[in-house]
């Protein structure tokens, strides 16, 4: 390829070699003269997806191993869940055992907290890293926490499990190859004004990097609606899911800023396809330091689990059906 012109670059993601020439239009010669070599199996035109985040560059959803009993896979579904803030050892070590008993599979608790007032409570940083450590060791639970500067993400890869992009950093591009290149799965959440598009560029970053491990979460954007905190764009995740070959979760708390709406838009991200929920718990929501109207209380949290268990029950057993139409006399 170098010797008729191109240049093209190589990525493994997990057991497929996926060679592809960026910013460049296909060309049936080229095409042709690939697909002719036996080492390749398949050749596709990728320019309307980025190459290493779209579905053909593996030809199969991508499974992401947190540890040995957790993963982001076809057929299972990860519940993320905890305090949006670390505030205490005591809050954290409550929160923690009530997600644990209630059937959590990720612990989240966020240390380093990007605020919109500078006023707000910006999270207890290193301290809380050290918190999170003793929460998961006393659980068992994965962790996952936001870092929000390329300084932080060595120090908090040594505490977290899945190091987390949030919304307003899902374009800081020196953030996500930092990140990226931390030896840990990423969870990139799409930013509150990101179209599609967008954000599937921000994974190819990470993916860029060799970081092969990237979950996608849809988190709300940006609307004329005022009702909520944002809009949850259910449609993206259906989308994403036929675009992509990554996991896809969705923030139903962070979406609706409501707690009341929390459960049947998990509800409905189960129902369209989500591979897993990013949910905020509190115990004293109302004295919660950050986001208390939107947290679940541990006995919401339980009755959302047994429901969603419930729905993949469901949805698992239900046959594959066509819809029959019948045209009026």
């Amino acid at each position: 390829m170098h010797r008729r012109g191109y240049h093209p670059n190589r990525r493994t993601l997990h057991n497929r070699t996926v060679v592809y020439v960026p910013n460049t239009a296909p060309t049936a010669e080229l095409a042709a003269f690939l697909a002719a070599n036996p080492a390749v199996e398949h050749v596709e035109d990728v320019t309307a997806t980025p190459p290493l985040v779209s579905a053909s560059s593996t030809g199969a959803p991508t499974t992401v191993r947190i540890n040995r009993t957790v993963s982001f896979s076809p057929g299972e579904f990860v519940v993320m869940a905890g305090p949006c803030a670390v505030e205490s050892p005591d809050q954290l070590a409550t929160i923690a055992h009530e997600v644990a008993r209630s059937g959590a599979t990720v612990l989240r608790g966020g240390v380093f907290k990007p605020r919109t007032s500078p006023y707000s409570f910006q999270g207890l940083g290193e301290r809380g890293l050290s918190l999170l450590a003793a929460a998961a060791e006393a659980t068992g639970l994965p962790v996952v926490t936001e870092v929000t500067d390329v300084a932080h993400v060595q120090r908090t890869a040594e505490v977290a499990d899945i190091l987390q992009v949030g919304t307003r950093n899902a374009q800081n591009f020196s953030l996500l190859k930092e990140v990226a290149l931390a030896g840990r799965p990423v969870l990139l959440k799409r930013g509150f004004g990101c179209t599609v598009d967008e954000w599937l560029h921000a994974a190819e970053y990470v993916l860029n990097e060799g970081n092969a491990d990237v979950v996608l979460c849809e988190r709300g954007i940006r609307t004329f609606e005022g009702a909520t905190r944002f809009t949850l764009d259910i449609s993206a995740v259906a989308l994403v899911k036929h675009l992509s070959h990554l996991p896809v979760v969705v923030d139903p708390s962070h979406a609706s800023g409501r707690r009341e709406l929390v459960e049947p838009l998990a509800l409905a991200a189960a129902a369209a396809g989500a591979d897993g929920i990013l949910v905020d718990v509190h115990h004293e929501g109302a004295a919660a330091l950050c986001d208390g109207d939107q947290a679940l209380a541990p006995d919401q949290f339980s009755h959302l689990t047994n429901r969603l268990r419930a729905l993949r029950t469901g949805l698992a057993a239900a046959p594959e059906a066509n819809l029959l139409v019948s045209a009026r006399e």
